[in-house]
């Protein structure tokens, strides 16, 4: 599944930030039950391209499986060469963007102000994160929307729960990117679906 169809399906990101190769499908899997379609992997968790490859595997036809915390252009071709469709970063580096987008990765890279956007969509990215969103608050993304192309989604992540999300929608937030909010290294796959239909009800209300 592309990043595009996933998210027209679910605009949020399940980001699984420590999770263990031998675990991945089981939480994948409950995200996909409770209505999530999009599934992160960060590249600081423990044998991230594995657990990339195991979730393409298992649910690559139903969900878009990516990484994150990619943040060199060799971490976006281990990504390319284990079967993911999109990349994530916490940062705007405009050579490792345009490689991805080069390779066909969608991008969603991380930014903090109007330069690090323009400097992203420069690079090719068509979408954004606005990253710690915590720190910036609604307030920070209402006004970039007002400079930013109208065609560029802005995702807010870091810091952002169900009960933030009606003031980010409000503001202009495409969708969300949900890390410790709903999964920590060690719970299981029951507590993940559990928190993941929390969200998901919250987008929806």
């Amino acid at each position: 599944m592309t990043l595009d169809q996933a998210l027209e399906l679910c605009p949020l990101v399940a980001i699984l930030r420590g999770v263990e190769p031998g675990e991945v499908v089981a939480h994948c899997e409950a995200l996909h039950a409770a209505g999530i379609r999009a599934v992160e992997i960060p590249m600081n968790s423990p044998s991230p391209l594995d657990s990339v490859a195991r979730a393409v595997a298992a649910v690559g036809d139903r969900m878009a499986v990516g990484a994150g915390t990619v943040l060199t252009v060799a971490a976006v071709d281990g990504l390319k060469a284990a079967g993911g469709v999109y990349m994530v970063s916490p940062d705007v580096d405009p050579p490792v963007l345009a490689h991805a987008v080069a390779v066909g990765l969608d991008t969603l890279p991380g930014f903090a102000t109007a330069t690090e956007a323009f400097a992203a969509v420069a690079a090719g990215a068509r979408r954004l994160k606005l990253f710690p969103a915590a720190t910036y608050g609604p307030g920070h993304l209402k006004a970039l929307k007002a400079v930013l192309p109208r065609e560029v989604g802005v995702w807010a992540v870091g810091g952002v729960g169900p009960a933030q999300m009606a003031d980010w929608k409000a503001a202009g937030a495409a969708g969300f990117g949900l890390g410790s909010e709903l999964y920590r290294p060690g719970q299981t796959p029951e507590d993940t679906g559990a928190k993941a239909r929390a969200a998901v009800a919250a987008w929806a209300g």
